[in-house]
C-alpha cells in the first residue's frame, strides 16, 4: 500500500495574507506542517501543493518537495485531487491542512490504520470530544455524531446531539482527511446535495450519497491558524509545551 500526504498551501488568505509563510517559533508555518507529517510512519511520500513560487522556494529550501498547481482551483481538496491524479500508485491520499501545525503521527497514523482495517470504506477523519462549552454552540465548530462502530451519522454546525437529558457528550471534527484515491478523484464531480447546501459542509454530500465515513477519536486538540490571535496561541503553546521540531 502506498500512502501519499498532500499539504495544499496557497499564498492568498483573506485574514492572514501569505499565511503559509508566517514564521512561528523560527520556522515557516508550511514547514512546520511538512515536518510533522514527515514524522508519520504510515506516510510514504509528502508533497506540498502550492500556487506560488514563493512557497515552493521555501519548501525546497527546507528540504521538502513542492508541486505547482493551478491558482484557480476552488478549494484545498481540489488542489489535493489535482496532485493525486499524477500518482496512480497511491491507494490512500491524505489531505493535511497547512493551517494545522500541531498535526502529528498520533493523528495521521490512526487514520491510515482505520482505512487499512476497513477496505470497504473510502474516507476516514478525526473527531475530538468537546471540552469547552462555548464550542458546542459555535457554528464554526463542526459537530459530529457517529455509531458505536465508528461510522459517521451526521455532521452539523448546530449542537448535536440535542441535550434533552444530562450526561451528553459532543464531538467536533478536526484535522486531516484520509481518502482512498478513487473517492477523492470522484468527489469534486459529485453534485451538491440539499443538506450540504443547507449546512455548507462537503462531507454531507458523501453521507447523502450513501458513503460510509469512519471517524477516529483522538485525545488532544489542535490550534488552527486563521488569525493573529491563533498565531499568539500557538507561540504560547510551544513555549509551555516545548517545540518537538526544534
Amino acid at each position: 500500500m502506498t500512502t501519499l500526504a498532500v499539504i495544499p498551501a496557497r499564498f492568498g488568505s483573506t485574514r492572514l495574507p501569505g499565511k503559509a509563510l508566517l514564521e512561528i517559533g523560527g520556522m515557516p508555518l508550511v514547514v512546520r506542517v511538512l515536518r510533522q507529517v514527515q514524522r508519520c510512519r504510515s506516510v510514504d511520500r509528502v508533497l506540498v501543493a502550492v500556487d506560488d513560487e514563493r512557497i515552493a522556494s521555501v519548501v525546497d529550501a527546507w528540504g521538502g518537495e513542492a508541486l505547482m498547481t493551478p491558482r484557480d482551483l476552488k478549494s484545498g481538496g481540489d488542489r489535493v485531487a489535482h496532485v493525486a491524479r499524477s500518482f496512480p500508485e497511491a491507494e490512500i491520499v491524505l489531505n493535511v491542512q497547512v493551517d494545522d501545525p500541531l498535526v502529528g503521527p498520533d493523528m495521521v497514523d490512526p487514520l491510515v490504520a482505520a482505512l487499512t482495517e476497513r477496505p470497504d470504506v473510502r474516507l476516514a477523519l478525526l473527531v475530538k470530544e468537546i471540552e469547552r462549552a462555548e464550542e458546542i454552540d459555535n457554528p464554526n465548530i463542526v459537530k459530529a455524531v457517529f455509531s458505536p462502530a465508528g461510522e459517521a451519522l451526521y455532521f452539523s454546525r448546530s449542537p448535536i446531539p440535542y441535550s434533552r437529558n444530562e450526561g451528553g457528550r459532543w464531538y467536533k471534527h478536526i484535522g486531516p482527511y484520509a481518502y482512498r484515491r478513487d473517492l477523492l478523484l470522484a468527489f469534486s464531480d459529485l453534485p451538491q446535495t440539499p443538506l450540504e447546501k443547507t449546512e455548507s459542509l462537503e462531507m454531507l454530500r458523501l453521507l447523502e450519497g450513501g458513503e460510509t465515513i469512519l471517524v477516529v477519536p483522538v485525545g488532544r486538540d489542535t490550534i488552527e491558524i486563521d488569525t493573529a490571535d491563533d498565531v499568539a496561541a500557538l507561540e504560547r503553546y510551544l513555549t509551555e509545551k516545548g517545540d518537538d521540531l526544534r
